[in-house]
């Protein structure tokens, strides 16, 4: 029996970019970020399922911004645990979904990095296979989500470094890829998330 963190609590995709703005003077917003019911997760990426509209993630292969050339990261997860240590930390602004996972799972404690490396296992409520979550990394936070993060004051360099490194680890998720052994799947809210062994 896999061992099974917890339920998925919120599903979204990236109708665009998150960050905006010149190089070196780029802010985070959050405003593309669209809250679905179901995901047609797939091996290019993930869709989102609005009633009859589909919404291309900005991750996905297929999308004319090309954020994920390499097919390293066509999906990404977080962790209800890891939202309340930044809200600890950075405040309520830090709402959960901000960060922009596709995949937000309850969880009653920090995931690290080493329990996930193996991959993940989707399940649906009865504890049946949908698929796996494969190519499971870290995704290191950026300069504008720590400004974000920080409500875009002035502080100290070592302030934002420590804040940087204290998003990093998985707090602010991770990327992962659909193993598509089964071809695509429909993932929806009350699906779980497991450990692969």
């Amino acid at each position: 029996m896999p061992s099974v963190i917890g339920p998925i609590v919120r599903l979204q995709v990236q109708r665009g970019p998150l960050k905006v703005g010149d190089k070196g003077a780029q802010r985070y917003l959050t405003e593309p970020i669209l809250s679905v019911q179901r995901l047609q997760v797939e091996r290019e990426g993930v869709l989102g399922l609005l009633g009859d509209e589909t919404v291309l993630d900005a991750h996905h292969r297929r999308h004319p911004l090309r954020k994920n050339e390499d097919g390293a990261h066509g999906i990404s997860l977080g962790f209800t645990s890891h939202y309340a240590a930044m809200q600890a930390r950075f405040g309520n602004h830090m709402a959960l979904g901000c960060a922009g996972e596709n995949l937000i799972v309850e969880a009653g404690r920090r995931i690290r990095p080493e329990e996930v490396a193996a991959g993940l296992l989707v399940l649906d409520p009865m504890g049946r296979l949908k698929g796996r979550l494969a190519n499971v990394v870290v995704a290191p936070p950026c300069k504008p989500f720590t400004g974000f993060a920080l409500g875009y004051r002035t502080v100290a360099a070592e302030v934002f470094k420590a804040s940087l490194q204290f998003l990093d680890g998985g707090t602010r998720g991770f990327y992962c890829t659909w193993d598509g052994e089964n071809g695509p799947a429909i993932v929806m809210v009350g699906d779980q998330v497991a450990l692969a062994d």
